[in-house]
């Protein structure tokens, strides 16, 4: 094997179509992975599997972006955070006042409306809820007092839609409506022309108006969800959880994984093959033999049983792979290993009585640099899919948002029975693209360092 320069390799591989297309892949991973790091709180990855966290958010949505190819538009999930909040004192009375604007231009109506707040005042405290219609119509939805206390508390609740009395006050609004309102939702009242039970679409404001006596009202949280049938660019889960969230720290983490495993790997199939085509004689034919007992040994069953009586830990499971991935590079790095010692400069190192450490470092190792970079970047598939394969079983770190444990929980919702193909598709795709671009660049190398190939 001639010894080939990292320019040498540059230069071909820049000729190579397929490696400069993994190359432009690899590079939207990566890219993607610092986005994930930087633009998702780390908070919100650790509470992936904290059905708390996601209450929030609507339950097997689809994605927003499914709008742009239907004739009607499906209802999309908002999330109102922010306010337009108003101060007024009147003598006594001190008036909080909290203005939501909703844009409503869909075909079907909402799922519901929540309001979520937590206030913080002293002794007796009035709420009041109404909507603006784009009509021009105000409707009183709610009016109820808080919790009395003679010292600053902090009340937090939400006010859901399906609250009876916010349909009884609708309901002795109902002059307003040309139709009868009698088996209607909330929110299909609340939505709904005057003229006919059909969505009126426009510029709705919700006001939740707080009044107290002597005593300002502090607001802690105050958010208004409009519930709808699509969100995110990615849609969410039966867990309500937001597979984009999911997705783009499932990029990272399969990078991880993948490039840990890989390059730990070679690292330690080189070392042994190396050692032990050098050596030869009984070391190597111990050594060898000790590699055909691992190889031999079934990976995923093993994995499959260490996983469950061991950990399940994703660096438990890294570990693991490693240990079964080394074993097929040191074959061939004690092949190239025993044709290599046999030139002339390596026995000149002999007769100059250099280490044999420093003889496997300065005269062998660098000559199987280039297979070890090709093999890095071909065993990189292998890994991601063996750990997203383990994570489908269920035997995956379920503390990770992982591509495998997307699929896993997709699986045991039957969200391929139900249609729900956002959930299946996408971290599927992921896989497999990033496979490929390891397959492209790790063949392009391959044809480089190959002769035969080469040829």
């Amino acid at each position: 094997m001639s010894s080939i320069t990292p320019q040498e390799i540059k230069q071909e591989f820049l000729k190579s179509k397929i490696g400069i297309v993994g190359i432009t892949i690899l590079g939207i991973l990566i890219v993607t992975s610092i986005i994930a790091i930087i633009a998702i709180p780390v908070e919100t990855f650790q509470e992936w599997n904290n059905p708390g966290n996601w209450i929030s958010y609507p339950k097997v949505a689809i994605p927003i972006w499914i709008n742009i190819f239907m004739t009607e538009k499906i209802p999309e999930h908002k999330i109102l955070e922010n306010p337009h909040i108003q101060t007024n004192s009147e003598g006594e009375i001190i008036l909080s006042s909290h203005k939501f604007g909703v844009n409503f231009d869909y075909e079907l109506f909402p799922n519901d409306f929540i309001y979520v707040f937590s206030s913080e005042y002293s002794e007796s405290a009035l709420l009041q809820m109404s909507v603006t219609r784009p009509d021009g119509i105000k409707l009183e939805l709610l009016s109820t007092s808080l919790p009395y206390s003679n010292t600053k508390t902090i009340h937090s609740e939400r006010i859901f839609s399906t609250d009876d009395a916010i349909k009884k006050n609708l309901l002795l609004q109902s002059e307003i409506f040309d139709f009868n309102l009698e088996g209607l939702s909330t929110e299909d009242i609340v939505f709904s022309d005057t003229k006919a039970n059909v969505p009126l679409k426009g510029d709705y404001i919700f006001s939740i108006d707080t009044y107290s006596i002597n005593s300002e009202i502090k607001s802690h949280e105050s958010k208004l969800i409009i519930g709808g049938k699509a969100f995110g660019m990615m849609g969410t889960d039966e867990l309500r959880r937001d597979l984009a969230i999911g997705l783009l720290w499932g990029t990272p983490l399969a990078l991880f994984i993948g490039l840990v495993v890989s390059i730990a790997s070679v690292i330690m199939g080189l070392l042994y093959g190396v050692y032990a085509g050098f050596k030869g004689k009984k070391t190597d034919e111990v050594m060898m033999r000790f590699n055909d007992v691992i190889y031999a040994l079934p990976a995923l069953p093993f994995l499959i049983i260490l996983s469950v009586t061991i950990s399940n830990s994703i660096f438990v499971l890294v570990g693991f792979l490693m240990i079964f991935g080394w074993v097929g590079i040191a074959k061939v790095a004690r092949s190239m290993s025993l044709q290599i010692k046999t030139r002339g400069y390596v026995d000149a190192a002999n007769m100059m009585g250099q280490k044999n450490s420093k003889i496997v470092l300065k005269h062998i190792l660098p000559q199987l640099l280039p297979y070890a970079f090709a093999s890095i970047a071909i065993s990189v598939p292998a890994a991601i899919t063996t750990e997203a394969g383990l994570s489908f079983l269920g035997l995956g770190d379920p503390s990770f948002p992982t591509w495998g444990h997307i699929l896993h929980d997709a699986n045991t919702f039957g969200a391929a029975a139900r249609g729900l193909w956002w959930w299946i598709m996408p971290p599927g795709v992921m896989i497999a693209i990033t496979g490929l671009a390891f397959v492209f660049i790790g063949n392009a190398l391959d044809a480089i360092v190959n002769p035969k190939l080469k040829r």
